[in-house]
């Protein structure tokens, strides 16, 4: 009568997270290259954490070797991506704390996860005398992060059998997941083969705006992650530059389309491109507030005399508008001195993102446009009560239950950020519009704020626990909410 208990398997959990850790582990040794080369004394401290990562998860799948083809179900899938991205955080951490870059081990998790989740935030305000390969590091695990390890894992390892595509939904960011092809492990490899040729592809154009090879090659990491670390203090403001503002505009812009156009459009299948309503929707919202702000910017700084010419009120509001909405979060300007109606609407623009399938944050314009497109048809349905009124998306119409898991999500948005608005506000010295700035940008991915944690700023002066609050936040955020939630329900953990 009770049936068949569904006990977890944690035995193939650990497998997995073994694994993973032996993919970082030898990620973890690619900075001795910069490090050897720049001689900046880190050699020892990446070949100790490197070392140490790697023995521990060739430990993990030596001793839990009879797992390997184990079924992973739907729920170990959720405590594999949740619980890697922790572990992957923590080991992480060790280059930072082992050369000392960031002693405080605080400073160094919040740093770490927000690399591995894309979201850019940083607690360094000395980033150029940072060594090379901390840095790159750094870099990497923005890159890591942005298409997510586990993907990277289906796609060079036969290591999750069958069970691959149980991953892959939960990790895959965007609540869509087309599939480019049946296989998922040939579509992981079709999404990394695309993202390594976007990171290639940037770094030479970089190169010859003028940039030299190790910024360039910095930047493209976290740029087609959407990430938005830099190896300047001041971001892109630092080269001064619009042609490479220009080029990083049109990567950052890529990186926040669905993948799976961008493979359409190698493809040749252009017209599956301008067909899709969240593409349209997506190049409509870039132009439109860059068409909103572009004036409003141009005046006010006038008034400030601050001397932009209405060029270069174009050439910074569309950097900024592109950055922000891809969740990327490089700043070429200061956006919080633009002026109050400026600085509102980029704190509007923290909770958006760009395209499901992307690699950018937030809660991605898909579900934007769903809601809104349900939310006017709901007067439809209040003159024609008896009528069936279907949203539509791309010439379909969607199915009730999406529009009812993208309320809970929205719900569960807005939840997270006001109880982490309220937390954040009760620390020693953070102020009203740093709390929720700082909680709004950390969910959604994106990395500058407002208030004290604009660009001009880092989050080295938050409290401690105000900054592990942020890194969970992140890792919500990155995971799309309801990977992590669903962990703390009761009916998650019963066994029948």
């Amino acid at each position: 009568m009770g049936g068949t208990k569904k006990l977890i398997n944690f035995g193939v959990i650990g497998y997995v997270i073994g694994s993973l850790l032996l993919i970082n582990g030898f990620l973890m040794a690619l900075p001795l290259g910069f490090s050897y080369f720049y001689e900046d004394g880190a050699q020892l401290s990446f070949l100790m954490a490197s070392g140490l990562t790697f023995a521990i998860g060739f430990s993990f799948r030596y001793f839990l070797r009879s797992f390997k083809e184990a079924e992973i179900k739907r729920r170990e899938g959720f405590i594999i991506v949740s619980f890697s991205w922790v572990a992957m955080t923590l080991f992480g951490t060790l280059p930072y704390v082992l050369s000392e870059s960031i002693p405080n081990f605080s400073n160094a998790f919040f740093e770490t996860m927000s690399g591995f989740s894309t979201t850019g935030a940083s607690i360094l305000d000395n980033i150029e005398e940072m060594p090379e390969s901390i840095l790159f590091w750094r870099s990497m695990t923005q890159w890591i992060g942005g298409m997510g390890i586990i993907v990277l894992t289906i796609a060079i390892l036969p290591l999750l059998g069958i069970g691959g595509m149980e991953l892959f939904v939960n990790e895959a960011p965007g609540p869509t997941k087309d599939k480019i092809h049946p296989r998922i492990k040939e579509t992981a490899k079709r999404l990394w083969v695309i993202y390594l040729f976007l990171t290639l592809a940037e770094t030479v154009v970089l190169m010859c705006c003028g940039m030299g090879f190790f910024d360039a090659i910095n930047h493209s990491l976290t740029t087609t992650s959407t990430g938005g670390f830099s190896t300047k203090q001041a971001s892109i403001a630092h080269f001064n530059s619009p042609l490479i503002e220009t080029v990083i505009v049109l990567f950052m812009f890529l990186a926040g389309t669905n993948f799976t156009l961008i493979y359409f459009g190698f493809k040749g299948k252009v017209k599956r491109i301008w067909q899709n309503d969240e593409f349209k929707w997506y190049l409509m919202a870039v132009i439109g507030f860059i068409a909103l702000l572009t004036p409003a910017v141009f005046l006010d700084v006038e008034n400030m005399n601050n001397g932009f010419t209405l060029l270069e009120s174009f050439r910074y509001v569309a950097f900024q508008v592109v950055s922000i909405i891809t969740t990327t979060g490089f700043a070429s300007g200061i956006f919080t001195e633009w002026g109050v109606f400026a600085t509102f609407i980029f704190f509007l623009l923290l909770f958006s993102g760009a395209s499901a399938g992307s690699t950018s944050g937030g809660m991605k314009i898909v579900r934007i446009v769903i809601l809104i497109k349900n939310g006017f048809l709901e007067f439809k349905r209040r003159i024609h009560p008896n009528a069936i009124v279907p949203v539509h998306l791309n010439g379909k119409s969607i199915n009730n239950k999406v529009i009812y898991n993208l309320l809970a999500f929205l719900f569960l948005y807005l939840f997270m950020f006001v109880i982490g608005s309220i937390i954040m506000a009760a620390m020693p010295g953070v102020d009203l519009l740093t709390a929720i700035s700082s909680v709004a940008t950390s969910i959604g991915n994106v990395g500058p704020g407002i208030a004290s944690v604009d660009p001009s700023q880092s989050f080295a002066h938050l409290p401690d626990a105000g900054k592990w609050v942020l890194s969970f936040l992140m890792l919500f955020g990155r995971l799309e909410l309801f990977t992590v939630a669903v962990l703390f329900s009761p009916y998650f953990w019963r066994v029948n």
